[in-house]
């Protein structure tokens, strides 16, 4: 063991053995209790079966170990899932697709009583993998599904890897330059991924893991790797359903819809006042304010309707309103405009205003009321009827928009950010979204 590295916690003080490597003599050290099935020289880079008393030399690559270093010094220890484990073994493997090489980098991990276990990473993502307990289950390689557990995991992508670089200690037997067929299935946090090699096929189950969480783990310096891009199996930061939102958006709309309802049909929509005014051509530039007939208004306090129609074209007619108590003399005032032009330019025709116009002032109280009007017009306007009509208690259904839109909003701004998110993923994978598939085959053509 390297000197200043304490013993795993709880475990008996590892037996290595201390060999020499048969290519250049340098000092080998084997950690894993005699579980190693081949050994890298890290001076020479040979590759030497361990099973080997003398250290039989099976492979020699060149290679600079300055451009291949591990974040995870080899001898560092560290605790997953609450275990301690020592890292071991090292490699670099690489896939290429479209002619673009992609690599990643896998970590040995051991424990004398559970084993050995395995990270990777990738542009900053991390995974925590274990070789499967029991068989997964999928109808041939490469199939658009795959279960284990009981959890159905779907196809992401299928590709050769090679491996090109290798250090440590492996429980297998490694070779640079070896080429298996790797398959990966995604259910996140979790990726289900085969490997054939020759005949044989290895099952792993891997967890995604943030590179905060790998540093703690084994105490490592500094700051972990900025993560790269979106992961096979990362975790969308949108951690809540997006369709038991829609759900719930949909149930609380029922709600609103039905409260919008029950409102209606309990408001008594009383009309209270009804009448007709003439504006004639010499007071439209103003004529003294007057009165309506006294109207009551019963009950409780309610919401008031106040509706103005003038059949203006192109011209305008604004009316100043004031709502006043005759038993109290309290006094609600607002202005009002009716206007509507159209006509026609370059791109034909166009409209805007419209010859009526309605004010709801709320929780009027109950009383005998008049209207003062004091109207205002364009001095162009011939003379021209307006009629004022007052409705008492009328349902305002403002307050549902708003809470329409404030449940709406949310939704929609939760679900972008998982779609986003899943389009970034799944474009990475042998099924990428339909517009970029489509995307890449007319670049093809285009070729």
């Amino acid at each position: 063991m390297s000197a200043g590295i304490p013993p795993l916690s709880g475990l008996p003080k590892p037996q290595a053995k201390a060999l020499n490597c048969p290519k250049c003599g340098a000092a080998i050290t084997l950690h894993s209790f005699g579980q190693a099935v081949t050994v890298v020289c890290g001076s020479c880079h040979t590759i030497l079966d361990a099973k080997d008393p003398k250290l039989a030399i099976l492979q020699q690559f060149e290679a600079t170990t300055h451009e291949v270093k591990p974040l995870i010094p080899l001898g560092t220890r560290g605790k997953l899932a609450g275990t301690d484990y020592e890292a071991i073994g090292f490699q670099r493997r690489s896939t290429k697709v479209d002619g673009i090489a992609y690599c990643w980098h896998e970590y040995v991990l051991f424990n004398p009583y559970k084993g050995t276990r395995y990270l990777s990473e990738y542009n900053g993502h991390w995974n925590d993998i274990s070789i499967c307990k029991t068989l997964p289950t999928a109808e041939f390689d490469g199939a658009a599904t795959a279960n284990y557990l009981g959890e159905t995991y779907k196809h992401f992508q299928s590709a050769d890897a090679s491996t090109d670089f290798v250090l440590g200690e492996f429980p297998w037997q490694v070779r640079v330059g070896e080429q298996a067929a790797v398959t990966d299935y995604v259910h996140p946090p979790r990726v289900l991924s085969s490997e054939k090699l020759d005949k044989e096929v290895t099952w792993s189950i891997g967890e995604y893991m943030y590179g905060r969480e790998i540093w703690d783990a084994f105490k490592l310096p500094g700051a972990p790797p900025e993560a790269m891009g979106v992961y096979e199996n990362q975790p969308s930061p949108v951690a809540i359903n997006v369709t038991g939102i829609w759900v719930a958006f949909a149930a609380f709309t029922v709600f609103l819809l039905a409260l919008m309802a029950g409102f209606d049909m309990h408001a008594k929509k009383e009309p209270v006042l009804h009448e007709t005014f003439q504006l004639n051509r010499a007071d439209a530039r103003g004529e003294a304010s007057f009165v309506t007939d006294v109207f009551e208004l019963t009950g409780h306090a309610a919401t008031v309707e106040v509706k103005t129609s003038a059949p203006v074209d192109n011209h305008w007619i604004y009316l100043n309103y004031a709502l006043i108590n005759q038993d109290t003399g309290q006094a609600w005032d607002f202005g009002r405009e009716v206007s509507y032009y159209h006509g026609y330019d370059s791109d034909g025709s166009w409209s805007e205003g419209k010859q009526t116009d309605a004010v709801v002032i709320p929780s009027v109280p109950p009383g005998h009321y008049y209207l003062r009007i004091e109207p205002e017009a364009d001095p162009l306007l011939p003379g021209l009827l307006y009629s004022v009509e007052v409705t008492h208690d009328v349902p305002v259904f403002g307050i549902y928009g708003i809470a329409f839109v404030a449940l709406l909003v949310p939704a929609v701004i939760i679900s972008f950010r998982a779609y986003t998110f899943e389009r970034s993923r799944w474009s990475e994978s042998d099924h990428p979204p339909m517009e970029l598939s489509n995307m890449s085959s007319s670049s093809g053509d285009s070729e």
